[in-house]
């Protein structure tokens, strides 16, 4: 009775998901084929010259548009940004400050603070039941 390890892979959507790039900037061969755990390690650790490129100069999917801008994905969509944004591009806005954007980098400073008052008001209160049982 061996057991046999399966490889597993995933779909290059989810590579480039986990590779924080966007997937439609990638090389043909990455969005035709699979990519195994051990690949994409490799990516990760070793970067290939596209995968740099990619990281640099963009385009970025939201989730990276987003963490640049300090703001939220949802942000990004009030703002009116649906397209994938170049660094160039995400450091123009930053640069113009649109009023959009002040605003969502304030609701998210908003966001973060609170989530600050939660976590430590937990602990509070998690501290407070571990003094009473002792």
């Amino acid at each position: 009775m061996t057991s046999h390890q399966t490889t597993q892979t995933m779909k290059p959507a989810t590579a480039a998901k986990k590779l924080g790039v966007y997937l439609e900037a990638t090389p043909a061969e990455f969005q035709e084929g699979v990519v195994s755990r051990s690949e994409l390690n490799a990516l990760q650790t070793d970067p290939p010259e596209w995968l740099q490129e990619l990281r640099r100069n963009g385009p970025h999917p939201r989730p990276v548009v987003a963490s640049k801008l300090g703001i939220s994905i949802a942000g990004l969509a009030r703002g009116g940004v649906t397209e994938p944004l170049t660094t160039e591009q995400i450091d123009e806005l930053k640069n113009e400050s649109p009023e959009w954007l002040q605003k969502e980098r304030a609701t998210q400073a908003e966001v973060r603070k609170e989530a600050v008052r939660i976590k430590e008001k937990n602990a509070a209160r998690a501290d407070e039941s571990g003094d009473a049982r002792s």
